[in-house]
C-alpha cells in the first residue's frame, strides 16, 4: 500500500488526520497571503516563520500517522 493510499484511508477514517490535513491546508492559505507582500514587516516575518513551523509540524504528524498505519497493517499481516 502506498503512502497516498494510506492517506486516503486515513482521510476517510481518522478524525485526527482529517483535522491535521484541514489545518495544514488553512495554514498554507494563510502563508500564501503573507507571502503576497513584496516586502515583509518584522511582524509579518515572524508570522511567516510561525506559520511555516506550524505547517511543518502538522505535516510531520500526518506522516507519523501514515507510518503508524503502515506498521499496524504490517503487524496484522504477520500475525494473521
Amino acid at each position: 500500500m502506498t503512502d497516498e493510499q494510506i492517506a486516503e484511508n486515513l482521510r476517510a477514517s481518522n478524525v485526527e488526520y482529517q483535522e491535521l490535513e484541514e489545518s495544514h491546508h488553512r495554514l498554507d492559505l494563510e502563508l500564501q497571503q503573507v507571502l503576497k507582500h513584496h516586502v515583509l514587516t518584522p511582524q509579518e516575518e515572524i508570522l511567516k516563520k510561525h506559520l511555516q513551523k506550524e505547517k511543518l509540524g502538522k505535516k510531520d504528524r500526518m506522516a507519523a500517522l501514515i507510518r503508524e498505519h503502515r506498521a499496524s497493517c504490517d503487524n496484522a499481516k504477520t500475525s494473521g
